[in-house]
């Protein structure tokens, strides 16, 4: 009898929940069969997307493709399968004085979805999306060969693909570049701001920095609103660090984590606990300015300190909304945005604010446009939709955008950016579902 591959999945939101076919392996002939043998495929890293991005009627796991291929330490250079985990790359590279030049806010993402997401994180204003360190692909086409892509070789489909959420095929590895550091440690200063004009002038002062983000109390109105604090950041000289400090300068943190053991009841997050929330951790803070050194997960993946963190929101899940707002269009839109927030008591657990610069025109699929980009949890109850709706018709009157990888219920006006992607062999829910939309 042939074994059922139907299983339940879903991502790191738990919402939608699916039952669809998964398949591994890493044998890319095996791959190769799997593409040639069904129609409607869809590449899946670690799940730690958040919406339907990852999802379809058949879907390949790249976990098995987990091996490192080479490391150039010389010119600081890595190729590794695509089912390789950031954290995996700077277990390795951090230690010989290498670190990504572009991380997400989570380590535990593959390499082949940072490239199909091209990601972006604290230094997009300086560095761009992860595109910017690529040198090549290895890509399984709809025609199930293996082909290499690069901006020499096969620029076409290299352009495509990233940004390209998994539309033009399966990444088996990449070669990609690295940064070089001195430190395992970030010089980081932290300023509070009591409004929203105070935050974007902040932003604005930044610039220069390398690494800029702000945590947002959603739950704020009037004259507080947009009350925040701006965490800014540069990687540490060694000659910086305290001497305590100097001794291990490229030390890795320690990897004991707490679990959350459970789905969290319904009743545990709510306006009220996310509101008293807030007040902690804008309070926890007592001066206006404050610098330090801290190690990089600190600075760069908070929320990976506790494992299965995504069940404080319980079992009917959560989604993460993210949009972009051109910057002459920025502030304004982000007050409205916080408005909409306030007033329908759908408060945010995490708000983040970020600077884009300009984005590489090449990258025609990357979410990114120069202007500000806020991310926004918010667990699934009735409303939800609603305030999403409100939010959608804001960004769409500010021309702006929202980020696919955390999509799961936006308009497909503002969802339907790619361009030169195949849709009849590589197909995702998230696609299904804007197509459908239109």
């Amino acid at each position: 009898m042939k074994p059922n591959y139907v299983q339940k999945v879903t991502n790191w939101g738990n919402f939608p929940v699916v039952e669809k076919e998964i398949r591994s392996n890493d044998s890319v002939s095996k791959i190769k069969d799997f593409v040639r043998e069904h129609n409607e495929v869809i590449a899946r890293g670690n799940g730690r997307c958040y919406g339907d991005a990852s999802l379809g009627e058949h879907i390949f796991s790249t976990k098995r493709l987990s091996k490192f291929i080479a490391f150039d330490r010389l010119n600081g250079i890595i190729e590794c399968e695509s089912g390789v985990l950031l954290s995996e790359v700077l277990e390795v590279v951090v230690p010989q004085g290498f670190f990504l030049y572009v991380t997400p806010g989570t380590k535990y993402v593959s390499v082949g979805g940072a490239i199909a997401s091209d990601v972006h994180g604290k230094n997009h204003h300086a560095e761009g999306c992860f595109s910017e360190c690529v040198i090549e692909f290895k890509l399984i086409d709809e025609n199930s060969q293996v082909i290499t892509c690069s901006r020499e070789e096969n620029p076409d489909k290299f352009w495509a693909t990233v940004g390209g959420m998994g539309l033009t095929g399966i990444i088996i590895s990449a070669k990609f570049r690295l940064k070089n550091i001195e430190t395992s440690y970030i010089r980081q200063e932290s300023i509070k701001a009591e409004n929203l004009d105070e935050i974007f002038r902040l932003f604005e002062e930044s610039e220069d920095w390398t690494y800029n983000v702000a945590w947002i109390d959603c739950f704020q109105k009037g004259k507080n609103l947009g009350r925040s604090i701006l965490m800014r950041g540069e990687h540490a000289l060694k000659g910086e660090l305290p001497p305590d400090l100097q001794k291990k300068p490229l030390k890795l943190k320690q990897k004991f984590k707490p679990t959350v053991p459970f789905y969290f009841p319904e009743f545990v997050l709510n306006s009220f606990t996310i509101k008293v929330f807030n007040f902690l951790y804008f309070n926890k803070q007592t001066k206006k300015q404050l610098h330090n050194f801290v190690n990089y997960e600190t600075f760069f993946y908070p929320l990976d300190a506790i494992n299965e963190w995504n069940k404080i929101y319980g079992k009917k899940g959560f989604i993460q909304y993210q949009m972009v707002i051109p910057k002459q269009n920025g502030k304004e839109g982000m007050k409205q945005i916080l408005e909409a927030i306030a007033q329908s008591g759908n408060g945010s657990f995490l708000a983040v604010l970020k600077l884009f610069g300009k984005n590489n025109p090449l990258a025609y699929n990357s979410f990114p446009m120069e202007g500000y980009t806020l991310a926004l949890d918010f667990k699934v109850n009735k409303g939800l939709k609603k305030l999403v709706d409100q939010l959608d018709t804001i960004v769409e009157t500010f021309g702006g955008r929202i980020y696919l990888t955390k999509d799961s219920m936006s308009r497909s006006s503002l969802t339907d950016y790619l361009k030169n992607v195949d849709s009849s062999k590589f197909v995702s829910l998230q696609h299904k579902r804007i197509v459908n939309n239109k």
